[in-house]
């Protein structure tokens, strides 16, 4: 996959909203599944061991779909979406966390999450 420019990993965001919603969701419905089916765990209206199957499989398939679009999942609990980019010749990722309204930061390629700073301008 090739590299996004800044206004093209933006595009691409939006056009992942829904997944990414869809993600935050499931991963919710998966925590709450697990925990009931723990001994002595809170029984839930959202089903049991089938249901918990089928929202591990629905995740995998929603990451999947991110992973497709070139983006780097990093993160599920929370999102966290990398964008393969270049700033000034250096490469970088352009750096999407659960929460944020955009992308808004980026970070050197080689630094990871620590190194995360505001995009210039």
């Amino acid at each position: 996959m090739g590299l996004f420019t800044l206004p093209e990993a933006r595009d691409e965001l939006k056009r992942l909203r829904p997944v990414l919603d869809e993600i935050v969701t499931v991963r919710a419905d998966l925590v709450e599944l697990s925990a009931a089916l723990t001994p002595g765990g809170e029984p839930t209206d959202l089903g049991g061991l089938p249901e918990r199957k089928a929202a591990e499989a629905r995740l995998n398939e929603l990451m999947t779909e991110v992973q497709e679009t070139g983006a780097e999942l990093k993160g599920v609990a929370p999102l966290l979406v990398d964008f393969p980019a270049d700033l000034d010749g250096v490469p970088v990722l352009l750096c999407w966390l659960e929460g944020d309204p955009e992308i808004t930061w980026y970070h050197r390629a080689d630094l990871g999450f620590a190194g995360r700073r505001p995009l210039p301008g």
